[in-house]
Order: structure tokens, then C-alpha cells, then sequence
């Protein structure tokens, strides 16, 4: 009985002191709530024709086979889009003719098409491909190199395929063979009713931008490590290019056999000497950097820093040449099937430090018409500040 009487006291006192702790000024503590559980990022796949008005979230997608921007529909991608591609020649997104596309990228969120692989190099995928209605050689149609069935060309010199801003280009350039091969981006018959401004093209395995005719101005355009040209205009283009920039960094190295700065053409291939029109374009504020190691080695030298030919009219100013790189000619308009137009106009500052391999010049323009100057600029680089490259 003793026993439980001294249970009994030692329990009161206990539950006399709980109480007098309660009474303090010292609020019972709250459970720390548990953060919701991060939600899982969904990649959505992006496949098929697109036939009527699509509009992407700003998310991640999957480029899983062709994409056909049809005649009537638009595809529009907001900024900060990223769209990753499977590997392979049928990886693209081709927006044909009558189809529009909207790339609305901005500065600090630009629209990114990449590969789909953290290991990825040159020639992953296709790239972007846009077909219009505005005038080529021969007037017309033509059949696209990647896919013949799709045709190019027309009579609107003012066609509309869309509007592309801010947009990241990597690893494009697949080919299914040495003549059928994307490039990063590829504007067919494009007409100056398009808006294009802004876009980054980097590794890609043949040319980062292809004019096949049309009429379409462009802004804003930089290139960097291209396999093979960095601009390249044929087929009666007749536009403007316009603050430019195309770079070779210093462990660069082209697999092709005559890789360039500017390859313009006057007509398909030299195919059609008598045709009409004739490529008749300007390249204004253009910078070309050459940063690999001198070498007479084909993989580390550019052919032509900038090759006109086969009856193309140029009219390229304020052309800024610079870097240590191995070139063979800094300019060529000559060629087996036809040279260069002599009204041809080229305006340069050369800064190279290492001879060319072959020659400053090769052929011959107008009186006056190669104007070799000092203090010229080349691209305004503050436009491309959000390239994020080191200029």
C-alpha cells in the first residue's frame, strides 16, 4: 500500500510540472510541412503532319520523325521551347509551301532545336527546312533535295511563310548521301514577306544557311563551326543578308573538300547559265573568324573565304576577315562553269595573320569593283550578345 501511495505522488508532481510548462509564454512548436513532391517534367512528342493552326506549350519535346507544316496550317513554338530530335536523315521539320511558321523566341528564352543525346556531334539530324512561292531560276518549280515529292518556287516575290526569331540551331545536317544532305537552316523559295532574325546555327554538317532562290531578308545570323559553308545563296536568290558572323574555333576541323565562308551561285548547280533570274543579293555587316591552328592541312583550311561564281551577282560590304587560320584564297570568282558576274562589288578588311595558301584574289571584277580597306567592322557583335559567345 505504501507503494502505490508513493506511485501516486510521484505521478501528481509530474503532471504539476507538464501543466506549469504549458503556462509559459513558449507556443507548442508546428510540425515543419513537407514540400509537395516536385512534379516530373513531361517531354511531349512532336510527329506527323501538322494540318491545321498548332501551338506548342513552352516545354520539351521529342522530334520523332518528319514534321509537315501542310499548306493552310501553322506550327507556333513560344519562347524557351526546346525540341530534342532522334538521330537520322528523316529527322526534320519542313514547313511547306502555303504552311507558316512562328518561332517567337526572345533573347533570353531563345526556341532551341537540338539532338536528343548528350554525346551528339555534326549531322545528328535534319534541321528546318521552309518551302515558299517566290521566284527561283527558270521561274517555276524545283523539287526539294530532301524530299523530291515537295516542290519550291513560284511568282510572289512577297510570300509569307512566318516569322522566326531567337532560335538555337545544333547538329544538323544529316545526309543520306554526298548530294542529298540537310542543312542547319534551308530557306527555299522563301519570299521577303518572312520575317527572319536572330538565329544561331552551330555544328552543323554541311551548311548552316541555304538560300535556294526566293527573296527573303535575314538579320541577325551567326554560324559557328559549319562543315562546309557557313552562307551559302544559289538558284536566283535575291535578298539581303544582313549582320553576320560565321566562326571557325580553334579545334575545328571540315570533312569537306571545299569548305567556305560565302558560296554563291548564280544558278543551280551551273546548270542553267542562260536562265532568269540570276542569284542578285547583298551581304552587309558580315564577320568571318578563322581561330584554328595554321596548317596547310584540307581538314584545318577554308577554301574560299568567300567564293562568288556561275554568273551570281554580289554586293558584299563591310566585310571583316580575321584570325590565325590556314585559308587558300580570301577571295575566288572562278569557277569551270562560269565565273562570277563582273559587277560583282566586294568591300574587305582582312586582319588574317597567316598568308592565304594559294591567293588574295583570284579572277577578275569591274574597275574598283574589290575594295580592300583598313578599319572596316564587320557584324555588329552587341546584336548578338545573346548568342552567349565570346566575340
Amino acid at each position: 500500500m505504501k507503494i502505490n501511495l508513493k506511485t501516486s505522488l510521484l505521478a501528481a508532481i509530474m503532471l504539476s510540472v507538464a501543466l506549469v510548462a504549458c503556462d509559459g509564454d513558449e507556443p507548442t512548436p508546428t510540425p515543419t510541412p513537407k514540400p509537395d513532391p516536385t512534379p516530373e517534367v513531361q517531354v511531349k512528342p512532336l510527329k506527323g503532319d501538322i494540318t491545321n493552326a498548332m501551338v506548342l506549350d513552352a516545354q520539351s519535346y521529342i522530334l520523332s520523325g518528319t514534321v509537315r507544316v501542310k499548306a493552310g496550317a501553322s506550327l507556333t513554338i513560344p519562347a524557351g521551347t526546346v525540341i530534342k530530335a532522334e538521330k537520322g536523315f528523316d529527322q526534320y521539320i519542313l514547313v511547306e509551301q502555303g504552311g507558316k511558321i512562328y518561332i517567337n523566341g526572345t533573347a533570353e528564352k531563345p526556341v532551341v532545336m537540338t539532338a536528343n543525346s548528350d554525346k551528339a556531334d555534326s549531322g545528328y539530324w535534319g534541321g528546318l527546312i521552309i518551302n515558299g512561292y517566290a521566284p527561283i531560276t527558270n521561274g517555276g518549280t524545283n523539287k526539294t533535295e530532301i524530299d523530291p515529292s515537295k516542290p519550291y518556287g513560284g511568282d510572289k516575290a512577297d510570300d509569307n511563310s512566318g516569322v522566326i526569331t531567337y532560335l538555337i540551331l545544333d547538329y544538323t545536317g544529316a545526309k543520306n548521301d554526298a548530294n542529298t544532305e540537310h542543312n542547319g537552316l534551308t530557306l527555299n523559295a522563301v519570299g521577303n514577306g518572312t520575317k527572319i532574325d536572330n538565329v544561331l546555327v552551330r555544328e552543323s554538317a554541311d551548311d548552316a544557311i541555304e538560300f535556294f532562290g526566293g527573296t527573303v531578308n535575314v538579320t541577325n545570323f551567326v554560324s559557328v563551326n559549319s562543315d562546309d559553308d557557313m552562307f551559302d545563296f544559289t538558284e536566283g536568290y535575291s535578298g539581303t543578308l544582313q549582320n553576320a558572323y560565321g566562326l571557325w574555333s580553334e579545334n575545328h576541323s571540315s570533312t569537306e573538300k571545299d569548305p567556305r565562308g560565302i558560296e554563291a551561285d548564280g544558278n543551280h548547280d551551273g546548270n542553267s547559265p542562260e536562265g532568269t533570274p540570276q542569284s542578285n543579293f547583298t551581304v552587309m555587316d558580315v564577320t568571318f573568324v578563322f581561330n584554328a591552328k595554321p596548317s596547310t592541312d584540307a581538314t584545318l583550311m577554308c577554301d574560299d573565304v568567300i567564293k562568288i561564281r556561275r554568273g551570281a551577282i554580289a554586293t558584299i560590304q563591310n566585310a571583316l576577315i580575321k584570325g590565325q587560320g590556314q585559308v587558300k584564297n580570301v577571295l575566288d570568282f572562278t569557277d569551270k562553269k562560269g565565273a562570277a558576274d563582273p559587277r560583282t562589288k566586294v568591300e574587305y578588311t582582312s586582319l588574317l595573320t597567316t598568308a592565304p595558301a594559294d591567293a588574295e584574289v583570284k579572277g577578275k571584277l569591274n574597275d574598283g569593283n574589290i575594295q580592300k580597306k583598313e578599319g572596316l567592322t564587320g557584324a555588329d557583335t552587341s546584336k548578338l550578345a545573346w548568342t552567349k559567345l565570346k566575340f
